[in-house]
């Protein structure tokens, strides 16, 4: 039984859609590594999942080699050029990244009752954002291990079935080279019953 075609549109259920992101990424980035060992090329990709988390492969040299080489082909701006702008998206992401932790612990107290502490509405949506992926992180990692589960267990079942399938060669074997006709006793006596048990 073969699977059917994959319909190309957005998959509604979040933690299926968390499970094929992993897989289709990892399944993307082998065959990237698989491309530049064969055919000696230099590749980078790049992938943002649907919650920002990035993920990149260089696989010769570093990304930021392999972004100015496409920058010199393309016509893009100069590597030796001074960068002001990323010190100040360091130091924003920094900003922000203090407030969503500040937010987050304040919703663990929220939630275990550490504290009589008010919440915002804004500071309620980041957190329940949180809980959602939180959530499906869970999800995902808890289907992984019922695939695997799922997977030892058809190979048990199929180590089980071969088993018994030789046990079976080996029995009917054992059948058919006995002879029952040609059986002999080397009793003395037959065998007789006392009739005052009956």
């Amino acid at each position: 039984m073969g699977r059917g075609r994959v319909q190309m549109k957005r998959i509604e259920n979040p933690v299926h859609r968390q499970v094929t992101f992993c897989k289709r990424r990892a399944g993307l980035l082998k065959k990237a590594k698989e491309l530049s060992v064969l055919c000696d090329a230099e590749i980078g990709v790049v992938i943002f999942s649907a919650h920002g988390k990035l993920y990149e492969l260089a696989t010769k040299g570093t990304m930021q080699e392999l972004i100015e080489r496409y920058g010199k082909y393309t016509g893009g701006p100069p590597a030796d050029e001074p960068m002001v702008e990323p010190m100040q998206d360091a130091k924003k992401e920094i900003e922000m990244l203090k407030q969503e932790i500040e937010i987050l612990q304040k919703g663990l107290r929220y939630m275990f009752g550490g504290g009589c502490e008010y919440m915002s509405l804004n500071e309620l949506l980041v957190l329940e954002k949180h809980l959602e992926i939180w959530i499906n992180h869970i999800r995902s990692t808890k289907m992984d291990i019922m695939f695997q589960e799922i997977q030892m267990l058809r190979n048990k079942e199929g180590i089980m079935k071969a088993a018994n399938k030789c046990l079976h060669e080996t029995i009917e074997e054992n059948i058919s080279n006995t002879d029952f006709t040609t059986m002999t006793t080397n009793m003395m006596h037959p065998l007789t019953i006392a009739n005052n048990i009956f």
